[in-house]
């Protein structure tokens, strides 16, 4: 059975049970049971409907802020990888090192001009950088040293080799949407039920609570904007950088 049928149906059921209860309390009811001395029934589920809403929405709030967090790690691990693997290739001979630092300089150029760009607007990486990476992986791990200087930084390489590996693994899965569809249903649902409620409690027209209720609707529909922003670590408006890979191959532009 398909998740959102099965969701549907919860929520159906829920209505008709809250539904069938209280119809059937209201036939049972004695004739001198006072409704009045009860607390008014809109203004608590209008208040308790508020809080339960702020707790969604500052938990995916905090979910998403986590994963775009998350994101520039993935980028700052990758970047600090491969400039350890430049740094540490010094002690093998002219010949390897030159062409290993320069299938690095051609990998960070490439990722940060049109794999930066592709992650943006296609929410993937380019088989372009995967090939270039594994040129440098090839250049690295095929390397027989000569000498036990250079036998002694060999395996360092290679584990720097497999942390920029698991970095850009991780960059690219985090190029998507991470917020789930049923999520967005339910945020929005809650938003529409949260404004309606204001007009449940018979809103006046006059100035003070038009104001208040037009600060509160647009509340919401900022901080819903703010989750569908950083949904999307690498491609909408508040995004990790490629700062990382800049700051440590400052020419890779050039």
């Amino acid at each position: 059975m398909p998740e959102w049928l099965v969701l549907t149906l919860a929520m159906l059921a829920a209505c008709v049970v809250v539904v069938v209860i209280t119809l059937v309390r209201h036939r049972t009811a004695s004739d001198d049971e006072d409704p009045s001395e009860t607390p008014d029934v809109i203004e608590y589920m209008t208040m308790w409907i508020g809080v339960v809403y702020a707790i969604v929405l500052g938990l995916a709030i905090a979910g998403v802020w986590e994963g775009r967090s998350a994101a520039q790690d993935h980028v700052q691990a990758e970047a600090t990888a491969l400039h350890e693997i430049s740094e540490r290739v010094r002690v093998y001979p002219a010949d390897a090192r030159d062409r290993i630092r320069d299938d690095i300089h051609t990998y960070v150029s490439h990722v940060v001009t049109t794999e930066w760009d592709t992650m943006a607007e296609q929410g993937e990486v380019t088989e372009r950088g995967r090939e270039l990476f594994e040129r440098l992986r090839a250049d690295v791990t095929d390397y027989r040293p000569k000498t036990d200087f250079e036998a002694q930084a060999y395996q360092p390489l290679l584990d720097q080799v497999t942390a920029a590996s698991q970095a850009r693994i991780a960059r690219a899965e985090a190029t998507g949407e991470t917020m789930p569809g049923v999520v967005w249903f339910g945020l929005i649902t809650g938003a529409v039920v949260t404004i309606g409620m204001i007009f449940a409690l018979q809103i006046r027209r006059t100035t003070r609570e038009l104001v208040l209720a037009g600060l509160f609707s647009a509340l919401i529909a900022f901080l819903l904007f703010l989750i569908w922003d950083f949904d999307a670590p690498y491609s909408r408006g508040v995004t990790a950088s490629a700062d990382p890979f800049l700051n440590l191959f400052p020419g890779v532009k050039d």
